[in-house]
Parts: C-alpha cells; sequence; structure tokens
C-alpha cells in the first residue's frame, strides 16, 4: 500500500484481517515518506493483525522499489501535499464563486495536476519490479488518474467507496443480506447515479422510493422532491451540480473539510500511538472511507483468484456509453477476471444524465493533459471546460492562482 501512512490504513488492515479467507494475505507492505506516521500506523496494523489472530506479516518502508518488490497488488491511497493543500483545493476557488472540493471542480483539477505525475512515476516502478502486480487506485481524483495509468499502459484499475457504500445502505433499508443486492450504477467516478436496485435480480428501486425517499434524500442533503422526480439515486457528488450555489454559501461560513480531517487526523494519531489499542477505533469512521477495506478485498481477490464477479470499479468505456470516446473512464459494474475488469453492456443513458456525463468528461480528458505536460493555459482550458465554472473570467483568473498555490508539487510551475 502506497501512502500506507494514512490514517485509513487500518480501516483496510480490519478489512484484510477479518476476511482473510477471501483474501490470504502473507505479506502488507506499507510504504510512506513520513517515517513518525509510518510507524504509528504500522504499529496499530501489526497489532489489529494479532488481535484477530492473522498468520500475515506487515512491514513498514520509506522505500518505494522495496515496499513494491514483488507484491501482488499494489493500492494507491496518496494525498501529494497533504490536508494543507486540500485546503487550499477546498478554499481558494470559493474566492470566485466556485465550489470548493477536493475531486469537484477547480480544487479536483488542482488535485489532479499535483497527484497523476506522481503517480505515474510510482507505476513506472511497479511496472519494472512486480511486473504481474495489478495496481488498485483509490487516490482522487480516481477517474483521471486511472484514466493516466491506463494511457500509460499500466495494470490498473480504478476503485471507489460509493457504490459498496449505496449497496450496504440498501440492503439494510431492506433488511437483507449485502451480497443479495446488485446496483444499475452508471456515469464517471463522483458523478453517477443508481438507475435500477436489484434484489435476487428484481429491480426494486422504485420500492426503496416510495419507502425510504426522505433517509436517502437526507444522507444526500439533496430534496426528497428532487430524487422522487428523477426517480434514481445521485452520489453525494451530484449535490455540488444540483445545488452548486447553496454549497457555495454553506462553505464560505464553515471551516474546510480539510480543517475538519486535520483534527480528525490529530486525534486518531495519538489513538494509534497507544500501545494497547488493537482494533480501528470508532473515530476512524469520521475519516471518511466507509467499506473501503471490503471493497479493496473483494477486488484484489477476484483479479488474483479469477473469480469472475462483478463490481463497480472505474474501466476504459471501450463503447459501453457510445456518446463518449472509447479511451475515456466510466465507473460501471465489470466483471473481474485474472484478465482484469470488463465493464457489462449498459442500458441507454437518459439526456439528463447524459449531457452531464459527456461534459465532465471533456474536461477530465483537458485536465490529465494539463497534469501530464502542465502549462497556464492548459489549466485555464481545463477549468473553462468543467460545468461548475464554465466562464472565461473565472477561468483566467482562477488558472494562475491554482499553479502559484500548487507550484511547489508542479515542476513545470516555475517557468509557467
Amino acid at each position: 500500500m502506497v501512502g500506507g501512512g494514512s490514517t485509513y490504513t487500518p480501516e483496510l488492515v480490519d478489512g484484510i484481517a477479518r476476511l482473510r479467507a477471501t483474501l490470504p494475505v502473507s505479506e502488507l507492505a506499507l510504504v510512506d515518506p513520513d517515517k513518525t506516521r509510518l510507524d504509528l500506523v504500522g504499529g496499530l496494523s501489526r497489532r489489529i493483525f494479532a488481535r484477530q489472530g492473522h498468520p500475515g506479516t506487515i512491514r513498514t518502508t520509506s522505500d518505494l522499489d522495496e515496499g513494491v518488490d514483488g507484491a501482488s497488488a499494489v493500492l494507491l491511497q496518496l494525498r501529494v501535499g497533504g490536508q494543507a493543500a486540500r485546503h487550499v483545493d477546498e478554499t481558494l476557488p470559493l474566492d470566485c464563486g466556485c465550489v470548493g472540493q477536493e475531486t469537484t471542480g477547480a480544487g479536483g483539477l488542482a488535485k489532479a495536476l499535483r497527484t497523476v505525475p506522481v503517480v505515474l512515476n510510482i507505476a513506472d516502478r511497479v511496472a519494472a519490479l512486480a511486473p504481474d502486480a495489478w495496481i488498485v487506485d483509490f487516490t482522487n481524483p480516481v477517474g483521471i488518474v486511472t484514466r493516466a495509468l491506463l494511457d500509460a499502459g499500466h495494470r490498473a484499475v480504478g476503485l471507489c467507496n460509493v457504490a459498496i457504500g449505496f449497496q450496504r445502505r440498501f440492503a439494510a433499508a431492506l433488511g437483507v443480506r449485502p451480497d443479495r443486492v446488485r446496483l444499475g450504477h452508471v456515469g464517471l467516478n463522483h458523478l453517477t447515479w443508481e438507475r435500477a436496485v436489484y434484489l435476487d435480480g428484481e429491480d426494486v428501486l422504485p420500492r426503496l422510493l416510495a419507502d425510504h425517499a426522505e433517509e436517502i434524500a437526507a444522507d444526500l442533503e439533496l430534496p426528497a422532491a428532487l430524487i422522487r422526480r428523477l426517480g434514481v439515486v445521485p452520489s453525494y457528488y451530484l449535490r455540488y451540480f444540483y445545488e452548486h450555489d447553496a454549497v457555495v454559501a454553506e462553505q464560505l461560513h464553515a471551516p474546510s473539510r480539510a480543517e475538519q480531517v486535520a483534527v480528525i487526523e490529530e486525534g486518531l494519531l495519538e489513538m494509534y500511538a497507544d500501545p494497547a489499542l488493537d482494533e480501528k477505533p470508532a473515530l476512524l469512521e469520521e475519516r471518511g472511507g466507509a467499506y473501503y477495506s471490503e471493497a479493496a478485498v473483494d477486488l484484489v481477490a477476484s483479479l488474483a483468484g479469477d473469480r469472475g464477479d462483478v463490481q463497480v470499479v472505474n474501466v476504459r468505456n471501450g463503447g459501453r456509453l457510445p456518446f463518449l470516446p472509447d479511451e475515456a473512464v466510466i465507473e460501471v459494474p465489470a466483471r473481474i477476471t485474472a484478465s482484469g475488469p470488463e465493464p457489462l453492456p449498459v442500458d441507454p443513458v437518459e439526456p439528463l444524465y447524459a449531457g452531464l456525463i459527456a461534459h465532465v468528461a471533456a474536461y477530465e480528458e483537458l485536465a490529465l493533459e494539463a497534469a501530464r505536460k502542465g502549462g497556464v493555459d492548459r489549466v485555464a482550458d481545463a477549468l473553462l471546460a468543467h460545468p461548475l465554472i464554465g466562464q472565461a473570467s473565472i477561468a483566467d483568473e482562477l488558472a494562475p492562482r491554482l499553479v502559484a498555490a500548487n507550484a511547489a508539487h508542479l515542476p513545470w510551475a516555475v517557468s509557467a
């Protein structure tokens, strides 16, 4: 795991320990440049394995090559620039009346600019030292990062916890086991809709909306009337599109999520330092990433074991959404085998959703171009293409400010 010093890591370690029959891990290598955090997280991770009787070993290292050498799978969960950079992502766009969010809009672009070059360098080392390994990307923005990895020829698949979160919520509402529920999930990473919810093959979404629209809407912070009218369940991230101005007004008068997470992480690291702690603390739920461990374990197990089951992942479009280029990366159910994910056929997407998907996909292509090649003009083009920005004056103001704010992580920015 690259980014193994993350406070997320005990969530994954707990999942590996609990689900060892699904994924029999012999060794987990945690890689992170921050040795202090790595020691704390590594210590707790070993105690979790011991408490649950897992026979595998956990190794910590700040040397990327040492960590990935011979790995069967490499999970990426890094944050270039840490919470400080995230705080800028979430606050700088507000000066221009745009939503501040780490994966959506201008903040998401800034994160892509910092992240894509680093991930590609890591992937090159994986290709050299573990050529048969699958790279599982949980690093945001997942769609753009996964596209960068695939374009560079790497064995990669993107993973997000939004779909498994919906599956678990719907199963709880229906009072059934999660494995009986399958989703009609479609879109791009953090831009998806559940157009069907299958219980043992029967679409029960109309029943869910009839009985649980209010609680679903409350979780999404969207009006229940909108959910009922659409007849689908949008991801939480659609709130940034459907209620953009209201969100901006809220953000102008509230601490950034980065500030909130920094406080949570400080508390978590204090807990992780306690040698008596041998399970993930309840506070970790406030950090986010619910069900990430189950999703990651299932995906790696299917890639390694050729299980042929269906999971929601980020994968090449390959004609599944005919209004997008084949090379685009979409988030849909796919059959997972040792050869990789194969997206299942997708029913025609309604114009209300297809238009937004196409718009954001075009932005993502330009964002990736900016991340690969640099240049203030490319950054401005990507901003201009984004439906949450889309005005030349705002794009031209934001582009140089984003570049300047992230210059420490953008080698090309010195001469920009």
